[in-house]
């Protein structure tokens, strides 16, 4: 059986935690798009970690950890992460990497911030991860496969040609070094030995899996909004977020994915640039950056402080429909413990009318959000386990804002921990 966990709005919702959690009962976890630009961050009895490239499942004895072929792999930085949980004694993951993944490569990084930095003000808030380079040349037909390492002659001939592309742009647009052939390739070659112990056909292995009856799990990366079809474009990032390229980025059939963990805040968190619609300033954001997240809302992979803002009852309702959500999980609550009330956008204004309907980016840029205030709850909810243990009108904002998405929230994390989690029976669920 295969179960994806994603992300319903801008990233940032607390999938790690999800993930980590359902991974228990995994056999297999699959990263299957997106970089190292993003990270998820996860609390468990080794400890706090960061991760980026990858699965959350990787702390587990019984798992298996699949980098699919939609992910961009930077293989110095997954090697770096490998060393950095095996340094605090997280025994040694099995971890498989597809031979159709592609490789983010030295100068996509630096792509990335020379156009940064070319654009000024007009830039994209990118990572600087080389993402949107290494999408580019994906689709160009001149990325780099990871079994293309494993031919010289092909990758001799395929450097010096890459180059050449590459050195015209960079001469006389970026005015910048150029790559220099001999040195890519020895450095293709070190990448060669770091990576090959790892390597192999992942969708024959999902394949032999599934037949065995295997759980598999589907990691996304990001949010819906972040989605390039989807999401806020141009704000958005370079690979689909959705739980449907799921099959694409990992190699398996569509009809095999039987359910999709899409996760929301109990708030909104945004990181870079973009329209949003529900976001707050000042001391009011402030606040509750500071009591977010796990020690604060800031990002796992940069450290920025994330834009905050009230939960946007539009954008999670669209967001759940693009993943298919057979379940919420409704993440952060306990963060929401200190207000006297709590603000939510329940709609959208624009050109004076009003709309429940996620609009294209140039009318969301005009959207002004229409917010419906709900009685808080003041206290500490966590440590609580079961639903109706909450104070009821904890249990109302959460059945309220399930009213309005028309999905199922079937979890409420209410703390960092693997165990704080209260599973719910939906009104919704059929």
């Amino acid at each position: 059986m295969v179960k994806a966990v994603v992300g319903a709005n801008w990233g940032d919702e607390g999938k790690g935690k999800i993930t980590d959690m359902m991974a228990e009962k995994a056999d297999i976890i699959v990263r299957f798009q997106g970089g190292a630009n993003a990270g998820h961050t996860i609390v468990n009895n080794y400890g706090k970690f960061a991760l980026h490239t990858l699965p959350s499942g990787v702390f587990y004895n019984h798992t298996t950890s699949v980098i699919g072929n939609g992910v961009a792999l930077n293989i110095p930085i997954l090697m770096k992460e490998i060393k950095s949980i095996t340094d605090r004694n997280v025994p040694m993951p099995k971890i498989l990497v597809s031979d159709r993944a592609q490789m983010v490569m030295p100068y996509h990084i630096l792509f990335d911030q020379y156009e940064e930095e070319r654009l000024g003000g007009k830039s994209f808030g990118s990572t600087k991860s080389g993402i949107a380079p290494f999408y580019s040349d994906k689709y160009a037909k001149i990325g780099f496969q990871v079994s293309e390492l494993f031919d010289d002659e092909l990758l001799e001939e395929k450097v010096q040609r890459v180059s050449e592309m590459k050195n015209v742009i960079l001469e006389h647009l970026y005015h910048k070094p150029l790559i220099d052939p001999a040195e890519l390739l020895n450095t293709l070659h070190e990448y060669r030995d770091m990576i090959a112990p790892f390597v192999c056909d992942v969708s024959a292995f999902l394949d032999k899996a599934l037949k065995e009856g295997k759980t598999i799990l589907l990691e996304g990366q990001l949010g819906t909004m972040k989605d390039p079809d989807h999401g806020i474009y141009p704000m958005v990032t370079s690979s689909s977020t959705l739980a449907a390229y799921g099959a694409i980025g990992a190699g398996i059939p569509p009809y095999e994915i039987k359910q999709i963990v899409t996760v929301s805040k109990a708030y909104s968190s945004a990181v870079g640039a973009g329209a949003f619609v529900s976001e707050i300033f000042g001391d009011e954001a402030d606040e509750l950056r500071r009591r977010g997240g796990d020690g604060g809302e800031f990002g796992a992979t940069t450290g920025r402080p994330r834009r905050m803002g009230w939960f946007d009852c539009v954008a999670t309702k669209y967001g759940c429909r693009l993943q298919g959500a057979t379940d919420v999980a409704f993440t952060v609550l306990d963060a929401l413990g200190y207000l006297e009330e709590i603000p939510v956008c329940v709609g959208y204004e624009i050109d004076g009318e009003v709309t429940t309907d996620f609009p294209v980016t140039y009318k969301l840029e005009k959207a002004k959000p229409v917010l419906k205030k709900l009685p808080g709850w003041n206290c500490d909810i966590r440590g609580i386990r079961k639903f109706e243990d909450l104070p009821e009108n904890c249990r109302k904002y959460v059945e309220f804002i399930e009213e309005q998405i028309g999905f199922p929230i079937t979890m409420v994390s209410n703390g960092p921990g693997r165990e704080d989690i209260i599973y719910r029976e939906s009104p919704l669920k059929k």
